[in-house]
């Protein structure tokens, strides 16, 4: 189970959903307000690793779909810049568990990384085959 740093926007449906989904992995998700973080270039760059810069940014911020930002015309200390004056155009969530840091959420990577399994009562898979309560539906039925 990890300790997991997870910035998002407070009223962003999605991000409550993934938020939930790590809860019930059994992590212990510490929610930051996004938008009210003192963002430096010096805590906002390593959450992006070696991804283009095209991908550090929130599709669908406004300022993004009318084009006042093109993020493919920016370069990373140009878009760095952009992302802190509005950090309504920083892709969401933000992750951090110990000293990793990534953009987005896609279950995969995070999957890999910190397991998104739900904990459910503890039991090893095992256990509820004993009792013949498997729950997770991996291709067989009890009768």
């Amino acid at each position: 189970m990890a300790e997991v740093l997870f910035y998002a926007k407070p009223d962003d449906t999605a991000n409550a959903k993934q938020k939930t989904q790590l809860e019930a992995a059994g992590h212990t998700v510490i929610a930051r307000d996004l938008l009210s973080e003192p963002w430096t270039p010096e805590t906002l760059r390593p959450y992006f690793n070696d991804r283009p810069v095209e991908e550090w940014f929130n599709r669908f911020a406004p300022a993004v779909r009318s084009k006042a930002v093109v993020p493919a015309e920016l370069d990373e200390a140009a878009a760095i810049e952009v992302l802190i004056k509005d950090p309504d155009l920083i892709r969401r969530p933000l992750i951090q568990v110990g000293d990793r840091r990534e953009v987005g959420y896609d279950p995969t990577t995070l999957n890999a990384w910190i397991s998104l399994v739900p904990v459910s009562d503890g039991m090893s898979c095992e256990d509820k085959h004993a009792q013949g309560r498997c729950d997770h539906g991996h291709g067989h039925h009890h009768h």
